[in-house]
């Protein structure tokens, strides 16, 4: 007997009718984004809109677009809006409309300080649910690319050569248009069009050295800083010691831009920086992430355009709402080590846990289970109180669960999301984007609490 196979038939197949009710459980994500929109205060949103005008779009549907979109992977508002017409869950939050990509966009762009708000209430509305009780947090950050491309920059070095160039042609192209018989010029040369293009490029290079400049001045002023923090170091040793330490001295910081600082001319205020997943280079901003270690909720969010941590901790933690508690305490990796930020978290009343080294991976059985240091004196310098305190008992736990919840959390954002670039330009709308984007992992995350 011949085998039988259920067959389809797509010409009836397109006549079936549906609801959506029946493609969207009660618990689906996008049901819950717009339940959450709906306790949300968008009065700051709706203060912007001019009384007469067209019929526009209500911002609960371009919130939950933008929201639904961000939790789910999909960051271009032309994807969202080709989702409007060909997904359920988006047709669901659009109620059948079909905002354009430009309006979506545009609303985004607009609106970004009013979504920074909103990140706010949504933790607010965690901790009124009972899902944030905010406890001891955990800090680290993550290097997101630019939406701009390294062969659109200009060197410090480079730029000085072209500078020089520039000002040779233009001085070249004036003394051919002094000349009274330009009848020899070459065959299409407009003198008028040319200099004025190189006139251009050299107010174009002009802004950029300016800005080089004023970033090196910031630069110097950091390394001066921490080179007296490494000479007092040493300086401290020394006496505890009672002889020089080992090791080379440190060496002064040289003031002036270099000759590889470069200047990005798609974006200017992003920072080359090294890929940390190979040996590259890249436009990149430093995104950065406060989340309870208790829910692995976002608590807070900061983004720079510098290339190490050392100075993000404490724009990081000052996001946090004071509607949802202070942390009691925070977990921080070496790369956020100083003695400025130590004596600042502790002012603020969190305790803090910063590693004042890389941890070695592999360690022996003999370095596990090692003496542990003896507790310091009282005039100890803060690298050595902060080692120990990290060997106690309570502070290996706490500093343990770093590694898995903010880590987690950015992987989570980076690979299964898939943000991976900034849709804008700029450092105020990129940090904009970037509050959007922990905002709808919040709401995702949120989602998943409560289903439990």
């Amino acid at each position: 007997m011949a085998r039988k196979f259920k067959m389809v038939n797509y010409d009836e197949s397109l006549r079936q009718v549906v609801t959506l009710a029946e493609c969207l459980p009660p618990n689906h994500l996008a049901r819950f984004i717009v339940g959450v929109i709906a306790l949300l205060d968008l009065s700051a949103i709706y203060a912007h809109y001019a009384p007469v005008g067209g019929e526009a779009f209500a911002p609960e549907v371009l919130l939950g677009l933008l929201f639904y979109g961000y939790a789910t992977g999909i960051f271009s508002s032309r994807k969202i809006e080709q989702a409007t017409y060909d997904s359920i869950p988006f047709r669901f939050i659009a109620g059948g409309l079909h905002p354009d990509h430009d309006t979506i966009a545009n609303f985004r762009k607009t609106f970004l300080p009013q979504i920074t708000e909103l990140f706010v209430q949504v933790l607010v509305v965690a901790h009124e649910l009972g899902y944030l009780n905010l406890g001891n947090i955990s800090l680290d950050g993550t290097k997101v690319r630019a939406d701009a491309s390294k062969h659109h920059a200009v060197s410090y070095g480079r730029l000085l050569e072209l500078e020089q160039q520039l000002r040779a042609e233009v001085a070249e192209l004036l003394a051919l248009g002094e000349q009274a018989d330009q009848r020899q010029l070459p065959p299409g040369l407009n003198l008028e069009t040319e200099i004025m293009f190189r006139q251009e490029r050299l107010v174009n290079l002009a802004q950029a050295k300016t800005v080089l400049e004023a970033r090196a001045q910031e630069r110097y002023a950091a390394e001066q800083a921490a080179y007296a923090a490494k000479v007092r170091q040493r300086e401290e040793k020394a006496q505890e010691t009672g002889h020089p330490p080992r090791g080379r001295a440190p060496q002064p910081p040289t003031p002036g831009p270099r000759e590889q600082d470069q200047y990005n001319f798609t974006d200017p205020d992003s920072r080359i920086m090294k890929n940390p997943t190979d040996a590259g280079f890249e436009q990149y901003y430093n995104a950065q992430a406060a989340v309870d270690q208790e829910n692995l909720l976002i608590v807070g969010c900061s983004l720079s355009n510098h290339p190490n941590d050392t100075a993000e901790a404490l724009p990081t933690v000052d996001t946090i709402p004071p509607e949802v508690g202070m942390p009691e305490a925070a977990a921080l990796d070496n790369g956020y080590w100083s003695p400025e930020t130590v004596q600042a978290l502790a002012a603020r009343g969190i305790e803090p846990y910063i590693a004042t080294g890389r941890e070695p991976h592999h360690r022996s059985w003999k370095e596990y289970f090692a003496q542990p240091l003896a507790q310091p004196a009282e005039d100890a310098s803060p690298i050595v109180k902060m080692a120990y305190k990290l060997q106690t008992e309570a502070g290996q736990a706490l500093y343990r669960l770093r590694k898995m919840t903010v880590e987690p959390v950015l992987g989570i954002v980076k690979e299964v999301l898939g943000f991976r670039q900034f849709s804008l330009r700029g450092l105020v709308a990129v940090a904009g984007e970037w509050c959007l984007v922990c905002l709808a992992f919040n709401l995702k995350r949120l989602h998943v609490l409560m289903a439990g």
